[in-house]
């Protein structure tokens, strides 16, 4: 696909934010086209230069940062300095896009909110990420990913009964945070093309983590609906859903895991010849006695392999899958066939020990016209294109 074929070529995103929400949806818009300049502090830069997920680093910077600012131009500018901050302005005044993620109350304090940026390009679209929203007695908390799970009570719907809270293994609050604002600003572009006119969008990983939760809390907030209060009761230790019944859940094989998705007891019972769960066909059953049914389930289900369980239950179209795992999911061909992966290459110019870099990352999930969109562009050495940034806009003499 051609640069000018993609959706958001010829717009100009600021990127002020910093680790993973702010940055990752800035990565989303130049994965669809856009052309983004990450504007960080000089010296330290972006805190997620030295975060590193797993302790693993490349040429200085950490693998995740590489991943998350793949495809940028970089600008280091201090907006606590009069000078700076007028460079920047200047740069503000010609972008289509900004987005920070910073706590409230400091870009206003910087001046580069968007009630005074709104006035420097009325064409703007301004989004803005935060942990908890700008109101409430959570707003000054540290916007963090484990923290926003936490206050939502995400936690309290994995593991089994017996289980303290168990959060999610990944940074789902900062990953859907970068989705949601990603989304209004294409829509907030979409809208500009009709009107002329820029806007805000704002989000959160509280917002995120609530909307993720939409069954959940739609449920709760009618239970005048049900005969009895909506309650989080996490099952026994094979169960996977704490509002799904008997057989939803993981179960141990000889070698490995099956994962069982929504299926009829009883049918899984004459498949898997377990006599005492081939006659329970009341659904009712399937949540009274939902302990005893996997342990029924798991008892058999050990007794031979995966692959042998899999050979009898594809066959009938039951929704199972095996549990794989990090190796087992690299090696294995259905990963090859989603061609998620894309290489990064950084020059030997730019690096620490004069040799081209070269990183396996993954691609944007989007595909347009039946085309990957996919590109080589590394994430941006600090300060990497101060001079040429200010050279093209007309901001200095260059540095």
């Amino acid at each position: 696909m051609t640069e000018v074929d993609r959706p958001l070529s010829g717009v100009l995103v600021l990127d002020f934010s910093q680790f993973l929400a702010g940055p990752v949806a800035a990565m989303r818009l130049a994965d669809l086209g856009a052309r983004v300049i990450k504007i960080e502090r000089p010296v330290v830069g972006d805190i997620g230069r030295q975060l590193a997920f797993a302790g693993r680093r490349a040429d200085g910077d950490t693998i995740s940062f590489h991943a998350m600012n793949r495809n940028k131009e970089g600008i280091t500018a201090d907006l606590k300095d009069a000078t700076d901050l007028a460079r920047v302005s200047d740069l503000v005044a010609r972008a289509d896009v900004i987005i920070e993620n910073f706590r409230p109350g400091v870009m206003r304090r910087i001046g580069l909110d968007y009630e005074q940026v709104s006035k420097l390009n009325p064409r703007l679209i301004y989004a803005s990420a935060t942990g908890y929203g700008e109101e409430g007695p959570w707003q000054d908390r540290p916007g963090q990913d484990l923290l926003a799970q936490s206050l939502s009570g995400l936690p309290w719907l994995s593991g089994s009964a017996d289980d303290g809270p168990v959060p999610f293994g990944l940074s789902i609050a900062d990953h859907l945070t970068s989705c949601h604002l990603a989304e209004g600003v294409t829509a907030l572009l979409f809208r500009r093309g009709r009107t002329g006119r820029g806007g805000l969008v704002q989000t959160s990983l509280l917002e995120a983590m609530l909307d993720l939760q939409f069954e959940l809390l739609s449920t709760k907030l009618n239970d005048d609906q049900g005969p009895g209060p909506i309650t989080v009761r996490r099952g026994g230790r094979h169960s996977a859903h704490a509002f799904l019944p008997a057989p939803y859940g993981t179960y141990p094989t000889r070698d490995g895991y099956l994962a069982i998705a929504m299926n009829p007891v009883d049918r899984l019972g004459k498949l898997l010849d377990i006599a005492e769960l081939a006659g329970c066909t009341d659904p009712q059953q399937w949540w009274d006695d939902q302990d005893q049914i996997e342990e029924l389930l798991a008892a058999r289900l050990r007794t031979e392999t995966t692959e042998h369980w899999l050979a009898i239950l594809d066959p009938a179209d039951v929704w199972c899958a095996p549990v794989l795992t990090l190796d087992e999911l690299i090696d294995h061909e259905g990963f090859s066939a989603a061609r998620m992966t894309q290489q990064i290459s950084r020059s030997g110019d730019l690096t620490e020990h004069g040799e081209t870099l070269r990183l396996h990352t993954t691609r944007s999930p989007i595909r347009v016209d039946g085309e990957l969109l996919t590109s080589n562009r590394p994430a941006p050495k600090l300060g990497q294109h101060d001079a040429e940034i200010d050279r093209e806009f007309g901001l200095s003499d260059g540095r």
